[in-house]
Formats: C-alpha cells, sequence, structure tokens
C-alpha cells in the first residue's frame, strides 16, 4: 500500500507539473486545438481582381476573326492619333493623355445595357484600373499625374505647343504599344456589347466596330441610326435621339434619322430572307449599315479615316479593300466649311471702300496735276 500510494503520488506531481513545463519549452496551442498541434498564422486574404484584370486575362487573340496585333498598328498611326510619350493635356478638355490618346484620370463609369436582347454588358472601368491592366505599377501613375497637374497649373497652352515633343518621356515606345492594346481589348469587349451579332461577323467588320468603340467610346450611344440599323430586331434599342455631341460632333436630326430610316426599309425590301439566328450579309443590308454613318457630322469632319472605317463594313472588303474605300469616298463628301455671310460681306465692303477711295484719291491727283499745268502755261 505504501509503494502504490507512493507511485500514486508521484503520478500526480508529474501530471500537475507538466503544464508549467511545456509552457516553457513549445509554443501554447491555439484556441480550439488539440495539444500536439502548433499555432498557425491565418491566410492572407485574397484580393479579387478587378474587372478590367480580369478582361486581360480571360481574352485571347482568338476570340476575334482579324489580328490583334494589324489593330494596334492601325490605332497608334500618328496619322490619326497622337504619339507623345510624356502627359499632354486634351486639346478639348485639358485632361491628361499620353501615349496614343490614353486617358490617364478618368474614374470608373457607369454604362447601362440598353438593348433587351443583348445579354452582354458595358465594361467602363478607371484610368488607373487599365493602367494596371496593363502591368504598370500604380504608383508609376501617380508620379506622372503628379508632374502633369505641376505643369498645367504655371503653363499657358503655347508653353504646351511649344514644348509638347520635346517632353522628356515618361514612359516608353512599348509601354505606350501595351497602353494601346488594353484599349483595343475593351473596344472589342464593348463592341460585343453594342452589336448582338458581333461573333458573327467577319474579321474587317468586327475590326471595323473595334475601331468604332476605340474612337467614341460612350459617345457611340449617340449613332441612334447605326445602332438601330446594325441590330436588326422586333426590340430596338431604348435611346433618345441626341442632337448634338461635344466629343465628335455627331448628331442624328429628324430629317437625317427619316431619310436613313427610308433608305434602310428600301434595303430591307429588297433582300433575300435570312434563317433565324444568322446574320444578314447581303449587299443591300450593308450598304444601309454603311449609309447610317455616312450621314453623321463625324464622318464628315474626320473624313479619312471614316472612310476606311465604313468600308470594313462591306461583305465584300477582303476581296478588293480598295475598291470598297473608293465606293465609300464616292459618297462621302469632304465637310464644306460654311464661312459666315457677315464676314463676306464686311469683306466685300472693305474692297469696295478700298477700291472707292483709291480712285478717289487718284483723280484728285490727276486732276491737281492738270491744274498746274494749265496755270504755268
Amino acid at each position: 500500500m505504501r509503494i502504490a500510494g507512493t507511485c500514486a503520488f508521484a503520478l500526480a506531481a508529474a501530471t500537475f507539473a507538466s503544464p508549467a513545463l511545456s509552457q516553457g519549452t513549445y509554443p501554447t496551442p491555439a484556441p480550439g486545438t488539440s495539444s500536439g498541434q502548433t499555432a498557425v498564422a491565418a491566410p492572407t486574404p485574397i484580393v479579387a481582381p478587378s474587372p478590367a484584370l480580369r478582361m486581360m486575362q480571360e481574352f485571347k487573340d482568338t476570340d476575334v476573326k482579324f489580328d490583334m496585333n494589324e489593330l494596334v498598328d492601325i490605332l497608334r498611326d500618328r496619322r490619326h492619333e497622337g504619339w507623345v510619350l510624356a502627359a499632354y493635356p486634351d486639346p478639348r478638355t485639358a485632361q491628361p493623355l499620353i501615349g496614343a490618346g490614353f486617358s490617364l484620370d478618368l474614374p470608373e463609369r457607369e454604362h447601362p445595357q440598353l438593348d433587351a436582347n443583348n445579354p452582354h454588358p458595358f465594361l467602363e472601368p478607371s484610368s488607373a484600373d487599365l493602367w494596371q491592366a496593363a502591368g504598370f505599377d500604380p504608383a508609376r501613375l501617380d508620379q506622372i499625374l503628379t508632374v502633369f497637374y505641376e505643369r498645367r497649373r504655371t503653363w499657358t497652352r503655347r508653353t504646351w505647343r511649344k514644348k509638347l515633343f520635346s517632353l522628356p518621356a515618361q514612359i516608353s515606345d512599348d509601354d505606350a504599344i501595351q497602353l494601346v492594346r488594353v484599349g483595343a481589348i475593351q473596344a472589342v469587349y464593348n463592341a460585343k456589347a453594342y452589336c448582338r451579332n458581333f461573333d458573327q461577323l467577319n474579321g474587317p467588320q468586327q475590326m471595323a466596330m473595334a475601331q468604332l468603340v476605340y474612337q467614341m467610346g460612350v459617345n457611340l450611344e449617340h449613332f441612334n441610326a447605326f445602332l438601330t440599323t446594325i441590330n436588326p430586331g422586333p426590340a430596338p434599342r431604348g435611346q433618345q435621339v441626341a442632337t448634338a455631341n461635344p466629343q465628335t460632333g455627331a448628331s442624328d436630326s429628324a430629317a437625317d434619322t427619316q431619310m436613313l430610316a427610308q433608305a434602310m426599309q428600301d434595303a430591307t425590301a429588297t433582300a433575300t430572307p435570312i434563317p433565324a439566328g444568322a446574320i444578314d450579309q447581303s449587299p443591300e443590308y450593308w450598304l444601309g449599315v454603311q449609309q447610317s454613318l455616312m450621314g453623321s457630322q463625324w464622318a464628315h469632319k474626320y473624313r479619312t479615316r471614316a472612310i476606311s472605317v465604313i468600308a470594313m463594313l462591306d461583305p465584300a472588303y477582303s476581296d478588293d479593300p480598295t475598291a470598297a474605300e473608293q465606293r465609300v469616298g464616292a459618297v462621302l463628301r469632304p465637310a464644306v466649311v460654311h464661312r459666315r455671310g457677315r464676314h463676306s460681306v464686311a469683306a466685300r465692303e472693305v474692297s469696295a471702300r478700298s477700291t472707292v477711295r483709291h480712285g478717289k484719291s487718284g483723280k484728285g491727283r490727276h486732276g491737281a496735276a492738270r491744274t498746274k499745268g494749265r496755270k504755268r502755261a
């Protein structure tokens, strides 16, 4: 009994002493874990990618029927867009641009889908999101904007024009091309939201839609005749007719809309019926689509660019691109510059006064010479 009691006492002492020993040797287990497990640090929360980054990650060149590199080359063409490797102000809005016109401080915008038959949404991320989607550091964007706003605070428009192409580069040529590519991918994404049958278009037609979206952005919503024509169906789009567009100068007056609607009806009446779910690739239908763009001020103001874009909508464009552009150019005349009548009248009046004044002064000189000659005689 004494031996058993001694063993029991020793076992109890060892049992009560073990927690103190374990605290000095091993880390304290976290609450809810067994004594045989050690504490594990909490996992770092995973931040979901932004919609713009997800768009870039999900896009594949095989999603379109044209060469994306060709589209990027067209969009970075210096004949159509600027190419400045430092932040510079937009001529109209004074907002910062860089490269081929990439906006640096646009906020995220809401762009509702007005077409009930098009399930594809619009994506209008902020400039910061697109900058990160291109793989660039956000701190670098902040530095560029800081320098730009400091210059804009002290520089006049004349100073900007003088120093525009001599500014130290803030991005490289490759960076500017990457920004163009990001904008082109966003344009393709939103082109599907503008055109229900985008996936059924051929390569040049898809490229034309992407160029229209890239150049006009949300202002393409104002082209009601075009959007209604390119989205045939029982449910029209739900936008109102716009009278003017401050960004592109596009407008759809009532007379133009009626004219284009009549042209579309005539083309539809002569077109061959197509199976359900297929897109109409008849020349008559696409002639109506082209005419809906030719009636806009954008097409007349930017005639050279508009001819190349509108010609791509022709189903036979791939057979002979030059002939397709010539057909559009023969119809799309250059914009006529109307001078103010008051200025012309004033110019004529000044010219008339000058002629009369010079005539009188000449007559006076000759008369004085004759009088002086008679006196001498």
